[in-house]
């Protein structure tokens, strides 16, 4: 069966204490006038069916936005793999496309190239690749997963990498678009981001 667009949730994650940060929520940074989120959420929409804000506090600043937004069901801030299980638990289609919350570009055929990798191997998800390692923040991954992924957190598992490595899994190569994936992470690559030096 071939995976369209039209069954594919955005989900932009949100959801982490941006400790690096110094706690700043990081998809509320601004950048050309404009938080993150907003940048991605105009990149985002085109691509998918639907989206979705997985966040764990500035609910009623991302709400804003007019798209849902979901809080991880696990407490105290498990990371990014909780906020896909809830996210898992709330779509309507049959796969999520995830993104951070913490870059200020999306190449528009990102989902695209997600899509044709699935639908060309017999991965049962796909993860971005800069060229030189996995973007693990970066996944298509369809929702039948759900029950295995909640295994996993329930044996204090926490990393995306090591959920990954249990699964059919494929990559996408996004050398060419490497810029998607510099997050901003500390103090230092904002300031580097707001002098062009990224």
């Amino acid at each position: 069966m071939s995976i369209k667009q039209t069954q594919v949730t955005g989900v932009i994650l949100a959801g982490g204490q941006g400790r690096r940060m110094g706690g700043v929520d990081k998809g509320l940074i601004e950048w050309q006038g404009r938080p993150f989120i907003e940048h991605l959420l105009a990149a985002l929409q085109a691509q998918v069916d639907a989206i979705i804000i997985n966040a764990n506090r500035n609910q009623a600043i991302y709400q804003s936005y007019g798209f849902p937004v979901i809080s991880d069901q696990a407490p105290d801030y498990q990371g990014p793999l909780a906020g896909l299980a809830a996210a898992m638990h709330t779509v309507k289609t049959l796969y999520i496309l995830t993104i951070p919350c913490d870059s200020f570009y999306l190449a528009p055929d990102f989902a695209a190239r997600m899509l044709q990798v699935l639908n060309t191997t017999q991965a049962e998800l796909v993860i971005a690749h800069d060229g030189e390692q996995l973007q693990p923040t970066y996944a298509l991954v369809p929702i039948t997963l759900l029950s295995n992924l909640e295994a996993f957190l329930a044996r204090g598992e926490r990393k995306l990498r090591a959920w990954y490595a249990e699964q059919r899994m494929a990559t996408v190569n996004c050398s060419d678009i490497a810029i998607m994936f510099k997050n901003i992470n500390t103090p230092v690559h904002y300031q580097a981001l707001q002098e062009g030096r990224l």
